[in-house]
C-alpha cells in the first residue's frame, strides 16, 4: 500500500448561494444555459477520503436520504478522477451533512467536488484546480464553481467561470419543510420558457465595484414556481430586516442578506430559526 492509500483527508465541502439565477436558453443536447452568480458560505458538510487500490469506491453518509451508490455525485467524481489519473484507484468515501439536501445550496455538488479535490491531495496533486473544474462539468453544472469556491459569475452550462470580488454579508438560510426537484424545475422552465431578466450585466458591475446590490437579488425560479409559500418565507425575512432576499438554486431554501452576522442571527431568533443556517460569506479555502 502506497502513502497515497495509507492515509486519509477531511476537506470542507462549502454550500453554495445563487445571488442571482436566470437561465438564458437550452443547447440541442438539452443541457440549459445559465447566468448566474454564486457565492460560497460557511455552511459545509465534512467529507472524508481514503484512497484505495482495489478501484472499489464505496460511500457512506450519516444522512439517509443521501444515495450511496451511482445516483450520488461524489461516487461519479471518484470515478472520474480515477479514469482521469489511475483506473485501478478506488476511494472510500463518507460524508457528514450539514448542508440540506433538495435545498438549492449545491450539497451534492459541492461534495463532489470535494471529491475530487481530496483525491488529488492524497495523489499529489497531480491536476490543476482548472483541469478538476474542466471535468467536473461532466458531473453537475454546479461542479466547476465549487471546486474554486469564492464568488464567481457563471455562464453557459456553468463552466464559463470569471471569479469576482464581493463585499462580505451574511445570510440567514430557510430550508422550509418541503423540496424541490432540480428535474423538476427546469421542465417547468421547458415549458413554459422565460425571457432573459434585464440587469445581469449592472448587478455584476455593481459586485464588482464593491457595492453589494441586495435589493436585486433574481432567481428565475422564483417566477416559475409562482409558490405562495416560497414566497411567504421571502417576505418573512425582509420583515425580519434582510436587505434582501430571495430563492437560491432550484430551491426550496431562501436566503436574506444582512449586513452583519449578529443582525442575521437576531433575525433567525425572531422568526425561531435554527442559527445554524445564519452564516456569512466567505473566500474558500481550496
Amino acid at each position: 500500500m502506497n502513502s497515497a492509500e495509507s492515509r486519509s483527508i477531511t476537506v470542507k465541502a462549502y454550500a453554495k448561494l445563487n445571488l442571482w439565477l436566470d437561465i438564458t436558453g437550452r443547447r440541442a443536447d438539452a443541457y440549459h444555459l445559465l447566468n448566474t452568480v454564486m457565492t460560497a458560505v460557511d455552511l459545509a458538510d465534512e467529507v472524508t477520503v481514503a484512497l484505495n487500490g482495489s478501484g472499489g469506491i464505496a460511500v457512506s453518509c450519516d444522512e439517509p436520504a443521501v444515495p450511496a451508490d451511482e445516483r450520488n455525485i461524489a461516487y461519479r467524481a471518484a470515478k472520474l478522477f480515477a479514469g482521469l489519473h489511475d483506473p485501478a484507484l478506488g476511494a472510500d468515501i463518507v460524508i457528514k451533512k450539514h448542508i440540506p439536501t433538495e435545498a438549492g445550496l449545491g450539497g451534492s455538488s459541492t461534495d463532489g467536488a470535494a471529491v475530487l479535490l481530496a483525491m488529488n491531495e492524497l495523489c499529489g496533486k497531480p491536476f490543476s484546480a482548472d483541469t478538476l473544474a474542466a471535468a467536473g462539468v461532466r458531473l453537475g453544472a454546479d461542479v466547476p464553481f465549487c471546486v474554486y469556491g469564492g464568488t464567481a459569475v457563471c455562464r453557459g452550462i456553468g463552466e464559463q467561470i470569471k471569479p469576482v470580488s464581493c463585499p462580505d454579508f451574511a445570510a440567514l438560510i430557510v430550508k422550509p419543510d418541503f423540496s424541490c426537484s432540480t428535474a423538476a424545475a427546469y421542465r417547468a422552465y421547458d415549458e413554459a420558457p422565460r425571457p432573459e431578466k434585464p440587469g445581469f450585466a449592472e448587478f455584476c458591475g455593481a459586485l464588482i465595484s464593491g457595492n453589494f446590490p441586495a435589493d436585486s437579488l433574481y432567481n428565475v425560479f422564483e417566477e416559475l414556481y409562482a409558490d405562495p409559500r416560497i414566497a411567504d418565507i421571502r417576505r418573512s425575512l425582509l420583515d425580519a430586516g434582510a436587505l434582501g432576499a430571495c430563492l437560491t438554486g432550484s430551491g426550496s431554501a431562501v436566503f436574506g442578506v444582512f449586513g452583519t452576522l449578529s443582525e442575521a442571527r437576531k433575525a433567525a431568533e425572531k422568526l425561531g430559526i435554527s442559527s445554524e443556517f445564519a452564516v456569512k460569506n466567505i473566500s474558500a479555502d481550496r
